[in-house]
């Protein structure tokens, strides 16, 4: 139980690590991109700690995927291809 309680953590821990709102903390896990349940009595949300970390290295592999399509897209195609005679 106690390995459980240190994997889960609060939206507002959660939310001040990536700088958002509770609520926005809470969409996430609604929409599946941070797993997290409502627990205790009364119920109250918590965050697997392991899917901040998975959620950040998304985050981060997106924006590189974001940087190289830009970089191709400022590419020129003479650059690229080569010029015609």
């Amino acid at each position: 139980m106690v390995d459980s309680a240190r994997r889960l953590v609060p939206p507002a821990q959660v939310a001040e690590l990536l700088d958002i709102e509770v609520d926005e903390v809470i969409a996430l896990v609604q929409e599946g991109r941070l797993r997290g349940a409502r627990v205790g009595s009364p119920a109250r949300w918590r965050i697997e700690r392991e899917s901040v970390a998975e959620y950040l290295d998304a985050q981060v592999e997106e924006a590189r995927r974001m940087a190289l399509w830009r970089q191709s897209n400022a590419a020129s195609f003479p650059e690229l291809w080569g010029t015609r005679p």
